[in-house]
């Protein structure tokens, strides 16, 4: 049966539901079913789309990864201006109503495995991530932007961690100067960040 104008297809219902449920209650708190009746499908139609709630779980991660890398094409073209973009941003989202902090961490923390696909989805974001804050170091002449991606992304962790235990409010601008203290040493002397 194909949807009605309006009315998403039922894999996306499926992963918008799942979402949100994740995100909200924990994975491994959310059952199957829990996720069929929130997207108003059946138990057939849900496993012909995710065999596994294994399956659905990296999906839902690979989607909650493409959308951050939709709205990091966005970011300004100048290295400095898209950091504190994103710093910007990881503070806007710490105060958002419902905020449980990094849907990735909290992944990791329910699969300790290293090897389970869901960690697999985990590293492809946190890889993709790690990539695009290097890159923008390196524009910014960091001698060794390996390293101050590192430690870049090491504090955006804390942050998100920080925003979701503390007060959110501080975030933003909080990311924004420690950034700023973290990257200036990998930069070459006399060198200002803006």
């Amino acid at each position: 049966m194909a949807p009605t104008a309006g009315t998403p297809p039922v894999r996306d219902r499926i992963l918008a539901a799942a979402g949100e449920l994740f995100y909200a209650e924990g994975i491994r708190a959310v059952s199957a079913d829990k996720i069929i009746a929130a997207a108003s499908t059946t138990k057939v139609t849900f496993y012909r789309h995710f065999p596994t709630k294994d399956d659905l779980v990296a999906a839902y991660l690979d989607a909650q990864s493409d959308r951050i890398r939709e709205a990091a094409s966005r970011l300004p073209a100048d290295p400095c201006q898209a950091l504190a973009a994103l710093a910007d941003a990881m503070g806007t989202e710490a105060c958002r109503p419902g905020f449980r902090g990094c849907p990735f961490i909290n992944a990791a923390a329910e699969y300790p495995a290293a090897d389970h696909p869901v960690r697999a989805a985990v590293e492809r974001h946190r890889s993709w991530f790690h990539g695009l804050v290097a890159d923008l170091t390196a524009r910014l002449g960091a001698e060794d932007p390996q390293q101050a991606a590192d430690q870049l992304v090491m504090l955006r962790d804390g942050a998100m961690v920080h925003g979701y235990v503390s007060d959110p409010s501080g975030v933003g601008p909080s990311l924004l100067q420690a950034g700023r203290a973290v990257l200036q040493p990998h930069l070459p002397a006399g060198a200002a960040l803006r």
